[in-house]
Parts: C-alpha cells; structure tokens; sequence
C-alpha cells in the first residue's frame, strides 16, 4: 500500500521516499512538510515489529507539543474488524501525531481485511479525497500536469546482468556475522529432526521440527517466538523462470535509479536469479489488485490487456475477488493464465511486480531447560482444497516438511513475544479432541 502511494506520489510530480517506519531518521521528521502513514495493527492493538522503535520514541513525554507544527499528515490503517481493537494502531497514531502539532489533512482510513474487497474498498475513496487536499495546498507548478494511468512510471531499480568474467560471491557462501539474529541478519540453523506426530492416517500433518542452535547465542523464555524464512520449491522457481525466459544462473547487480532509494538489503549484491526467485519474490502469494494494474502495461495482446485493466479498476474488484481472492488463486498461477503477457515482463520490473517473501513466525515449543542447544517448532501443514485443481499449501509450513535433516542450513530468526502471546485454551471439548489426536496441554 504504502508503494501505491509512492506510485500515486510520482504521477503528481512529488519527490517522495517511501521508508520501513524504523528504518526513517526520526530526527528528521521536525523537517517534513508532507508525510503519509500506513500503518497496520497487529494482535491486540500491537504496533508491527518494524515500528515499535518509533512508537517508543513518538510517545515520549518529553516531546515538545508544537515539535510537528510545520507537517501536514495523513494516515492510512490496515488492520481487521474480526479484532477487539481495529486499527487501534492507525487510530492512537493520528491523535498523537495531532498532540505534537501536525496538521491532519482529513480522517485516518480504517482499511479493513475482512471486507470482500479488502482495504481497497476503503482505502480507494480515501485517497482520491487526500490528492484533491494534497493538490490544494501543494499545486502543481505551472505547465505541469498529472502523469496518467496509461503511462508507465520507470522502474525502481534495474537489474544489469554480470558477463561470465566478472567476479561473484553468492549470498548463500556469506558466513554469520555473529551477534544477535535479526531479520537481516539471521542465524543459519541446521535442521536435526522433521518427525511427524500425528498418525499416517489422520488427516492433519503435524510435525515436530528441531533446529540446532548451538553456537548462536540465542536465549528464549516461554512465550517467545522463532521467524523463519521459506522458500520457493524448485519446481516453481522452475516454472516462473521458464514463464519470464529467465536462466535461473544468470547473475546481476541491482542499480536504484534514485540514489536515495536503497538496495533491499536480503539480496546480496550480485545476485542470481535463481536466489532472486526463490528466496526473495513471494510468486505464491495472491496478487493484489496493483500487481494487475502494472502487469497490463507489458501486455502485447488486446484480450488480455482488457482483462488486466478490468481486475485493476475499480468497477472489477468483485470479479477480481472471484477469480483470485476466493479460490486463492497464486501469482504463479495468473502468470499462467496470462501467457501472451508474462513473456514480455521486464526483469527491471520484477521487484515492483512481485512482494518479497515475508518470513513465518512460530511460537518456540521446547525449554532451553530441557534442550539448551536446541529449538523446536511444532508446526501443522497448512494445505486446504478450493474449487481450483490444485490442494493450496502453506509455503513455509510445506517447504520445512519437504526438508530432512540431510539438507542442510537455512535462515532463521529469533524474535521475542511477550509471554501473555501464548494461547490458553479453556474449551473441554477442544482439549479432549486435542487429547485423543496425541495431544496433552498441561
């Protein structure tokens, strides 16, 4: 969302940086004139993890209450009415942002997951009110005018392809740069055990999977939880190669055209494109409607371009809901379905069509008491049926249950959670059919 408005932003000629919120200087933020919040809440009513340094900071109460005098702002939130506290986040955020003296530019929008078109449904109106407001207190100079849809903005970066003679270092030979694991610098973990608990026959796959920490200096407390990062199989990262008629050894650097745009720091630089494929471009996730929108502008066929601009406008959001939404249809799968266009995507387009796969938190279900050199996961593989051919399956949850111990490292990262985070069931009949499938909560 926030890359839309990014988008949104260029059209109207603004110079604007779109920025993960921690990753900001926020000492700088006295100086904006214009900033644009997208926020989403998550839990009960918790800021994301990316976030909470700058909520720390921005609640202090030693803060001047005109130090924001000079912003006008805007907030957009992302969150989920089936929650107690929706859009808590977005909604706290604006009324601080108002106590430290910035001009609001209208109400925060209340974007809600549950609605059958998503966020959009409110976020649409939202932004069309915010430019009309935007544009009045900031016009553009004169000769000027809005860049249309039907021009396609450059891209963000480009990626320039390595000749055999020059020299690389792939991003899997890096070694740990010890210290605390993080997002960006996770520890590599060798998996030791993936054993299934529950019986051949029943119909959950629940597995047990144990990691081998020792050496990272990684401390957990009950209630904490381990990050892991998937990946994309082989086969897909396969078929989405031959799709784009892209070789998956072929290796590039990636060069921003802005310089104050930064290179996504997972990606190694150089980089292959198969390490860019499968374990960057989430191409299992369901597209959104602007992955629609962008792919429509590399369409040499008339019919399918047609169709593209329909799932992108406004009007074709339910039918858009229906061919992707419902069945869970992928990216991967679309891309199938378009097969006059996907040949023609650029590769420079490649990180502005596809999101980069998000790693998957589990809650930690072994005692450093019991196994201090140890961290163990007790994970259900998600796969469910919908009117597609094709059984959906959870990227993370069936990438580690194809992995035996003999396949060596992958990236994992510890985050801390509270201990209140773990779940505490209180229903008999729940417990009983936990016990009868060999499970025991104490």
């Amino acid at each position: 969302m926030a890359e839309r408005l990014g988008r949104e932003a260029r059209r109207r000629h603004f110079t604007c940086r779109v920025d993960s919120i921690d990753s900001y200087n926020i000492a700088n933020l006295i100086h904006e004139h214009l900033a644009v919040f997208v926020c989403a809440t998550t839990g009960q009513g918790d800021p994301p993890d990316n976030m909470k340094n700058f909520w720390r900071f921005i609640f202090r109460r030693n803060l001047p209450h005109n130090s924001l005098c000079q912003m006008d702002f805007a907030v957009l939130g992302l969150g989920d009415s089936s929650y107690p506290k929706f859009n808590f986040i977005a909604k706290k955020l604006h009324k601080r942002l108002q106590q430290l003296g910035a001009n609001p530019l209208q109400a925060p929008a209340l974007g809600d997951d549950q609605h059958d078109l998503g966020p959009d449904a409110v976020v649409d109106p939202w932004l069309s009110d915010l430019w009309d407001k935007v544009l009045s207190l900031y016009p553009l100079p004169a000769g000027l005018s809005i860049i249309s849809d039907l021009i396609m903005l450059p891209p963000k970066f480009s990626l320039r392809f390595l000749d055999k003679q020059e020299t690389i270092c792939n991003a899997a030979e890096r070694e740990d740069s010890g210290g605390i694991a993080t997002e960006l610098q996770p520890h590599h973990a060798t998996l030791v055990t993936n054993q299934r608990v529950t019986a051949q026959d029943h119909f959950q796959d629940v597995r047990i999977i144990e990691f081998d920490i020792t050496g990272s200096g990684i401390q957990y407390s009950p209630g904490d939880v381990v990050m892991i990062q998937p990946q994309n199989s082989h086969k897909d990262v396969q078929m989405f190669c031959s799709l784009l008629r892209l070789h998956p050894d072929s290796l590039f650097v990636l060069e921003p055209h802005d310089p104050d745009t930064p290179v996504p720091p997972q990606l190694p630089q150089p980089c292959s494109v198969q390490h860019l494929v499968e374990r960057y471009l989430d191409i299992r996730s369901v597209p959104r409607r602007s992955f629609f929108q962008l792919l429509s502008y590399f369409s040499p066929d008339e019919q399918e371009r047609e169709k593209l601009l329909e799932f992108s406008s406004a009007v074709g959001q339910e039918e858009l809901y229906t061919y992707c939404n419902r069945p869970r249809r992928t990216t991967l799968e679309v891309l199938i379905d378009f097969p006059h266009t996907t040949p023609c995507i650029p590769a420079d387009y490649l990180l502005e069509l596809f999101p980069r796969i998000r790693p998957r938190t589990f809650s930690i279900a072994s005692s450093m008491q019991v196994h201090p050199n140890k961290l163990q996961i007790l994970m259900a593989v998600v796969q469910y049926k919908t009117r597609l051919h094709e059984v959906r399956r959870g990227l993370c949850s069936s990438w580690l249950a194809s992995i035996s111990p003999e396949d060596g490292n992958y990236s994992a990262t510890i985050l801390k959670a509270p201990p209140s985070h773990c779940l505490l069931i209180s229903n008999p009949v729940l417990c009983s059919l936990m016990q009868v499938n060999g499970f025991h909560y104490g």
